[in-house]
């Protein structure tokens, strides 16, 4: 049963491959926005992933982000989330990144449900003319 309150955590560390540098968004060794959004992604769609019912996932639709600090090659980050609202298939999460110094980004996620065949489906029919 999908309620406010339901919490996931997702979990990384800085390295080559997630820097602003390796992901062009930025010319330095640090943990990069890109990479930052897509563990606030992934720590909200798991959380609620067993919960959606069968043959249905979620898709991101909107999210608003600050980046309050930069995070070295190295250092270990950790993405909470925590839904904060249910309004029909609209899922509204808050989601927080840690490195191991404190507080580096925060956020408001929104996700809606849907039908994974139907969804796909749609999708690819973008590529049909």
């Amino acid at each position: 049963m999908l309620t406010p309150g339901i919490k996931g955590k997702s979990e990384t560390v800085v390295d080559s491959s997630n820097t602003a540098k390796a992901m062009k968004s930025g010319s330095l060794e640090v943990f990069a926005t890109p990479a930052m959004i897509a563990l606030m992604e992934e720590a909200a769609y798991k959380s609620v992933a067993d919960e959606v019912g069968e043959g249905n996932g979620t898709v991101g639709t909107f999210l608003s982000v600050n980046h309050l600090s930069a995070s070295p090659v190295g250092i270990k980050i950790t993405c909470e989330s925590e839904l904060t609202a249910v309004e029909g298939r609209k899922l509204v999460f808050s989601v927080k990144v840690y490195d191991e110094t404190g507080l580096i980004g925060e956020g408001e996620h929104h996700r809606f449900i849907v039908a994974n065949e139907k969804f796909q489906t749609k999708a690819n029919q973008k590529l049909v003319k």
